[in-house]
């Protein structure tokens, strides 16, 4: 049996975080993509479905940011959402990034008792093994991009 083949024998797990310092949790709470749209069910409820395209974690392709990549998209079926604990359990029906299985957990944790010392944005995933690839470079591209989505909350929340 290949190392593949023994891989998909169980899912990979990860989890990744970032602080959001200049914002509370209920200032970035509800989470919200720029790209992203509904295509069935009621916004926020369970079962809805929405499209989105733009940020993509890939599970392939080239770290090129020139014009001739190809824009990434996914259809997202929302779980699980829970408002008071500042948190979501989605999966991905249908994409172009190359994951055959996909389920995550997105949560916002205040940074201290009232809320207002920041933040921390948690963001946690199960995937089948994605062929040529290993799990610690899946991880650190989760890493970087949720850094990366954290400070733009942040900016978007400075300038209101």
């Amino acid at each position: 049996m290949d190392q593949m083949e023994s891989q998909s024998c169980h899912k990979w797990e990860g989890k990744v975080s970032t602080r959001v310092a200049k914002a509370s949790a209920d200032q970035i709470w509800p989470l919200r993509l720029s790209d992203c749209y509904g295509i069935h069910g009621k916004h926020g409820e369970p079962g809805c479905v929405r499209y989105c395209a733009g940020f993509s974690i890939s599970s392939g392709g080239t770290s090129d940011p020139g014009k001739n990549r190809p824009i990434k998209w996914s259809k997202e079926r929302l779980v699980s959402v829970d408002t008071l604990r500042r948190s979501l359990n989605y999966e991905m029906v249908d994409s172009n990034n190359g994951f055959t299985s996909y389920a995550s957990t997105v949560r916002v944790i205040p940074g201290d008792g009232d809320g207002e010392g920041g933040c921390t944005i948690e963001w946690s995933f199960t995937v089948d093994p994605v062929e040529g690839w290993v799990l610690e470079d899946l991880v650190r591209k989760y890493e970087v991009g949720l850094q990366g989505m954290g400070r733009k909350m942040e900016d978007s929340i400075s300038v209101m």
